[in-house]
């Protein structure tokens, strides 16, 4: 035990010292505000519409400081995925990702249902009758199709904030899609997943086949799910790893995603986003693979001020939420 206490002595000692010291000018023990960080933390973004975020399919608000609630915005269609939407996720996302600002995300759907999957009605002429003179034009453009829509789902994954998926009714085809490359996945009661697509006659593309199974960790069930287009209803989606929790209607649900975003906001912005960035390194990489990128990675970020100021916040008992971060 005395041991133990003169360890914790010495760290804090040299916390001290690094904190005080050349490394960390103008940067007190106390980590008051001064300078551009106060300036930072009083131009706090109003609630309210996301500025720079003017869409036809979405709707993005800045629900809390540092959390953007990004809405699937089709009610009257069941937020059916046309056209002008495989566009705008990827306008959307990719400003995100810019965002000094934004440091956790919310998506949910607006009206009735989360999604009803690809619009087929809408977009009929790029499926069904493809430009091109013979089967090598027609195979190319519809192949690049393919790849433009795919990047709709992976500029998700590919943006550092971790995004979070509230989903309630109907989340169906492309909607699988969707919430696969989210990072974390709460649902409501009602709701129920179906990767629909043999339904229609195709494989589906864009996403399930390839992040489905690294979610639930059960081929044989996804297999099942794939081949038959059966629904998932939530408690199923639970036990099986779809989801991490379920909760009784879509305004609890929305609450609680939304609270989760704003506690994860609250951490560092470089000690989130690395961990994001790893997280999926990790995913597709052996252990001694990821073991080496988060070392080469961690070389550069262990120098971030957040750490100090942290380590300082959990030795005072300070709250994480009263400690400002700079932008990233």
């Amino acid at each position: 035990m005395a041991a133990g206490i003169v360890v914790s002595r010495r760290l804090r000692d040299l916390l001290t010292r690094r904190l005080t010291g050349s490394n960390y000018p103008g940067l007190s023990i106390s980590l008051r505000l001064t300078g551009s960080s106060a300036q930072e933390e009083a131009s706090g973004v109003a609630l309210g519409e996301a500025p720079d975020h003017s869409y036809e399919s979405l709707r993005v608000t800045s629900a809390q400081k540092h959390v953007l609630h990004v809405q699937l915005n089709r009610p009257n269609k069941r937020n059916a995925m046309n056209k002008v939407f495989w566009r705008e996720m990827v306008e959307c996302f990719n400003k995100i990702s810019r965002d000094a600002d934004c440091r956790a995300v919310v998506i949910s759907g607006a009206g009735k249902m989360f999604t009803a999957g690809i619009d087929l009605m809408d977009m009929a002429s790029d499926i069904l009758q493809p430009k091109g003179d013979d089967v090598a034009r027609i195979s190319w453009y519809l192949r690049d199709i393919i790849t433009r829509y795919q990047e709709t789902f992976n500029v998700i994954e590919k943006c550092p904030k971790p995004v979070i998926a509230a989903v309630h009714g109907g989340c169906i085809g492309g909607g699988v899609d969707l919430v696969t490359a989210c990072d974390i996945r709460y649902c409501a009661q009602d709701a129920f997943f179906q990767v629909k697509e043999v339904d229609v006659g195709l494989a589906a593309d864009v996403g399930t086949l390839q992040r489905l199974p690294k979610v639930i960790g059960n081929q044989s069930l996804v297999n099942e799910l794939a081949f038959t287009a059966r629904k998932m209803m939530a408690d199923e989606a639970q036990g099986s790893g779809l989801v991490s929790r379920v909760f009784p209607d879509k305004e609890v649900m929305l609450d609680a995603a939304l609270a989760l975003a704003a506690e994860i906001s609250s951490k560092s912005p470089v000690a989130v986003q690395s961990t994001k960035v790893n997280l999926l390194y990790s995913r597709d990489h052996s252990v001694a693979e990821s073991l080496n990128y988060v070392a080469s990675w961690n070389m550069s970020m262990l120098q971030t001020q957040d750490l100090m100021k942290s380590v300082q916040a959990t030795t005072e008992n300070k709250e994480l939420k009263k400690v400002t971060f700079s932008k990233l």
